[in-house]
């Protein structure tokens, strides 16, 4: 396990807080009671030549919500899934083909609640067993990894902005070569960087 993995190890033990896609946008004032969808991603490592990458997705371009943007593997958690794991383990194998028992899931990053209505949990997971990407093309696009430093740095993020529903709203990027990973996926990568570094 590179020294990479191992920091993020240690950082789980580490208080941290929920984000949102609001936190750069205030004053907003959320309802209380508010009804969130569950919906879990999976931040799967995986070591390449010695080195931890990261796993994510370039979502399909016919989808309805969010086509063609950069994300996890994941997706909202159905009745069946018994918990948040479950959800994240099941998504990942649909989508990108990692079956579960090729995981070790280390645990959870903090809560996101995005602007569409969900509650994501983030679960943190190691690859250790054979892995040969497999893209649901009715879900992803493309798959590919980034080197896990890049984005552990904080300085690696820009926060930028664009009109979403006739309002400027801003938010974190953390561009990797031709991706531009942007939105509630850089604000998760966003909090895990800062974890590390506390």
């Amino acid at each position: 396990m590179s020294p990479d993995v191992s920091r993020l190890i240690a950082a789980l033990a580490r208080q941290t807080g929920a984000s949102s896609d609001f936190d750069l946008n205030p004053p907003v004032t959320l309802p209380p009671g508010r009804l969130l969808r569950p919906a879990s991603v999976l931040v799967a490592l995986w070591d390449r030549g010695g080195v931890a990458h990261l796993v994510l997705t370039k979502r399909a371009s016919h989808l309805k919500h969010h086509p063609g943007q950069i994300a996890f593997p994941g997706g909202k958690q159905e009745d069946s899934d018994a918990d948040p794991e479950a959800a994240a383990l099941r998504e990942a194998q649909e989508e990108i083909g990692l079956h579960p028992q090729a995981v070790t899931v280390l645990g959870r990053l903090g809560s996101h609640e995005t602007v569409t209505g969900f509650q994501i949990t983030p679960v943190l997971a190691h690859i250790n067993g054979a892995f040969i990407p497999a893209a649901d093309p009715q879900e992803v696009e493309e798959i590919f990894s980034v080197p896990l430093a890049h984005v552990l740095d904080p300085q690696r993020y820009v926060v930028e902005g664009r009109q979403w529903r006739g309002q400027f709203r801003r938010y974190y990027a953390v561009p990797w070569g031709p991706y531009y990973i942007w939105g509630a996926t850089a604000r998760i990568l966003r909090g895990l960087a800062e974890r590390v570094a506390q």
